[in-house]
């Protein structure tokens, strides 16, 4: 995407804060590791699978991703697929990378626990040493599914507590609202686990509140439905509530007609903490820069807009004090060459 801003956005240090690791399953790597481990597929072809990756709502995109997911068999498919994801992240400019991954997905199919996290994990542990990325992982509960369901995930998830910071709620909004899981999140904030949500994309401004209010989050996944109540708009201005918004995600499955129609720029100006990222790459077109620059193109971003960006992703993250100042010095001091 040519956009003159685009050399700057690059260079800005920046946090990835909404990601699905199973979501950056690009086709190629889909083909592959489905001719590994004997996966009968329905696409003949890379281009097919591409075809395959067209949707127009939430749920057929959810349908194709839990397709795909099924081709990640052994804890070396989940350290491919992350290292990939990191590889593409630092080239955009990603210093820092908070991962979702949907452990339910994998454990309903057979696979370990421990080969999903430790997958993960090893290819975190390579991505810091190796290209300096600093990261944090978020497992997430599947909301389709049940509170008991939740429940046992987070029991399988202790074993491994060093490696997970937090949980978070993802897959389809409609039908099941933050209460449903009101006292698994409850518990693991006991455990210490961070808190964040999905809402507010498909579903209305009450699950924003809801997510505040009853599952006890610090972040909002998401979070661009609040306009529709301009009283939690005040608070989310007031409290600095992170939104971690995914603009290419969100015209892909029509939350907005067109980028044109994002309220990205709006939140920006009231004052909100938004962020941006890249949700499912693999299956929305475009990692953490491609969404930076749809937004500088449709929005009429300038230079400053992008860097409050980068600064709120820095600010919204879990790292800690020290690194949090040392980013936003450095994002400061990136200079916009004329």
């Amino acid at each position: 995407m040519d956009h003159p801003l685009e050399d700057f956005a690059r260079r800005l240090p920046k946090a990835e804060l909404h990601l699905h690791i199973e979501g950056s399953l690009e086709p190629e790597m889909l083909i592959s590791l489905a001719r590994r481990h004997g996966v009968a597929l329905r696409f003949a072809s890379v281009e097919a699978v591409r075809e395959a990756y067209r949707f127009h709502d939430l749920q057929s995109f959810l349908d194709i991703y839990y397709e795909g997911a099924a081709v990640l068999r052994s804890r070396e498919d989940f350290r491919e697929l992350t290292m990939a994801y990191l590889g593409r992240a630092r080239a955009d400019g990603v210093v820092h990378a908070e991962i979702f991954f949907d452990p339910q997905t994998h454990t309903a199919r057979g696979v370990g626990f421990a080969d999903v996290v430790e997958g993960i994990h090893a290819a975190l542990s390579e991505g810091e040493a190796r290209l300096g990325i600093s990261s944090r992982l978020i497992m997430c509960f599947l909301r389709h599914l049940s509170e008991a369901d939740a429940f046992a995930t987070l029991e399988q998830a202790l074993p491994h507590r060093a490696l997970i910071a937090g949980v978070g709620l993802d897959s389809s909004e409609q039908g099941n609202p933050p209460a449903k899981f009101a006292r698994v999140f409850a518990r693991a904030g006991e455990l210490g686990f961070r808190l964040v949500a999905h809402a507010g994309e498909e579903g209305p401004p009450q699950f924003i509140r809801d997510a505040l209010d009853i599952l006890k989050v610090e972040r909002i996944d998401h979070g661009v439905r609040c306009e529709g109540d301009p009283a939690l708009l005040e608070r989310l201005a007031r409290d600095a509530v992170p939104l971690t918004v995914c603009p290419l995600s969100n015209v892909r499955l029509k939350v907005f007609e067109t980028m044109r129609d994002h309220n990205l720029k709006r939140l920006l100006d009231r004052g909100l903490c938004v962020t941006v990222n890249s949700d499912d790459p693999a299956y929305f077109g475009g990692y953490v820069l491609e969404n930076y620059l749809a937004v500088a193109t449709a929005l009429a971003l300038d230079a400053n807009d992008l860097r409050r960006l980068a600064a709120n992703s820095i600010k919204a993250s879990f790292l800690d004090a020290a690194a949090r100042m040392r980013w936003l010095a450095a994002i400061a001091a990136v200079a916009v060459e004329s």
